[in-house]
């Protein structure tokens, strides 16, 4: 299905990520590396990013090694406790709670089909009502009025942009914006150590295929909003590459077959847009359809939100068919992340302004749902995502700016909400992982900021 919308064009793009593959993988989520990557967006909408991670040097991912688990044996992404089974809450002077994780596996949901694709349906019924209710998944992460979430208490290596993360095995990964992508890890979600950057070297595609990369005197090697996936046998991190205020960019694509052994092996484009096209091809974020099939959601700025199918090997056609899914007519809009619980579809996005841009209104997650993958995804009020419309989950406080880029970790029957957030007293990003649940009408809460 292709949905059109105004041809209202932003001469910028602003990235953000997340990432979340359903079936075949038990958990998938993405993030970044060591010496923690800032990435700004200025009032012209250009990016920048630069290394403004934790302020101590032992953190620093060149010091550390690329893998930190020699288990074997693993077959792809798992379900294990990350953590104990004690919690703690606390409150800070800005009214935000927090707390450690308790008893949270990594749960994969699977794309189920929708019976119905109608934008008056997927309003109208909750998300406990419309799936099945044998779905296991409408059990997960349910909103406790005497619980609410809360945003878990983190340290380590935090500086971070655009994060996705995949769990794999007991272990979590982390991608985010940087040099070549960089990277951490973490055993329990709670506590990160930087890795060495996705890519030890630089893709000469991207040279070509991205005009004015080469010639960049600072950041021509970041590459931006990763987002990380397992099918088809293999790990799949997307990443993408363009210039600041460009719609001339790339996504493409490295793979792995173990995320213990081995490294990363760059393959090149996936997919690409050019100066006059409605999207802009940055911020990719892969979900399986209930056959198994891998399609990508992307987009920012310009008209909005989009998704294409990718082949089994996870690229696209030359000229693939795209379905439009959200857009504010050229307005701030980026970062989708599709996941999929008790029947519904949830796209979340990243609306205003990206980074530090303190004088413009913030970022803020939004979300909508749907039936069908391919959408129509309505808000709350009914407002059809591609007109502008999206439930507020998320926005920033008096101690925190910024609020964005998020992904979404559903883990052990629990879910988590992975986004990025400015100190308001710094300006470099910092990761933030807050619980996430559901109320009775099927909607997500978040903690946080």
């Amino acid at each position: 299905m292709v949905r059109h919308v105004g041809s209202g064009h932003r001469e910028c793009a602003f990235l953000a990520l997340f990432v979340f593959a359903c079936g075949g993988a038990e958990g998938a989520v993405t993030g970044g590396e060591a010496g923690s990557s800032e990435d700004t967006r200025s009032s012209d909408d250009t990016r920048s990013t630069e290394n403004s991670g934790s302020e101590d040097p032992s953190t620093d991912a060149g010091a550390m090694s690329s893998e930190t688990d020699t288990s074997e044996g693993e077959a792809g992404p798992s379900s294990e406790d990350p953590a104990g089974s004690t919690s703690r809450a606390e409150t800070t002077d800005g009214g935000e709670t927090s707390t450690t994780p308790t008893g949270q596996t990594a749960q994969t949901e699977g794309p189920e089909s929708s019976a119905d694709t109608t934008s008056e349906a997927a309003e109208e019924t909750s998300s406990e009502s419309t799936g099945s209710t044998e779905d296991p998944s409408c059990a997960w992460a349910v909103h406790d009025p005497d619980s609410p979430p809360a945003v878990l208490e983190l340290e380590g290596n935090l500086g971070t942009h655009d994060p996705t993360v995949l769990a794999v095995d007991g272990t979590f990964y982390l991608h985010q914006t940087g040099l070549r992508i960089y990277g951490k890890v973490s055993d329990d979600l709670l506590q990160w150590e930087g890795l060495p950057s996705a890519l030890q070297t630089w893709p000469a595609w991207i040279f070509d295929a991205v005009p004015g990369k080469a010639e960049l005197q600072t950041g021509r090697e970041d590459l931006w909003a990763p987002d990380l996936s397992f099918f088809g046998g293999e790990f799949h991190l997307y990443y993408s590459a363009s210039t600041f205020g460009s719609q001339a960019s790339c996504i493409g694509q490295a793979t792995r077959t173990s995320m213990v052994e081995g490294s990363w092996t760059d393959r090149g484009p996936v997919f690409c847009s050019s100066t006059g096209d409605r999207y802009n091809a940055i911020d990719p974020n892969i979900i399986l359809d209930d056959e198994g099939a891998p399609w990508m959601a992307f987009g920012s700025f310009w008209d909005g939100v989009a998704m294409i199918p990718l082949d089994e090997d996870g690229f696209a056609e030359s000229d693939p068919p795209v379905d439009w899914l959200a857009s504010r007519g050229g307005g701030a809009i980026e970062a989708p992340v599709i996941v999929k619980r008790c029947g519904m579809y949830y796209l979340f996005v990243s609306f205003d302004a990206c980074c530090d841009q303190r004088d413009l209104a913030p970022y803020n997650i939004r979300v909508g749902r749907s039936l069908d993958l391919h959408g129509p995804y309505l808000d709350r009020e009914g407002v059809d995502m591609m007109e502008g419309g999206g439930t507020l989950v998320l926005e920033g406080n008096t101690q925190w700016w910024g609020v964005g880029h998020n992904t979404v970790l559903f883990h052990e029957g629990d879910a988590y909400n992975i986004y990025h957030a400015y100190p308001a007293d710094s300006r470099g990003a910092v990761l933030r992982v807050a619980q996430l649940v559901w109320d009775a009408e099927g909607w997500p809460i978040s903690g946080g900021p």
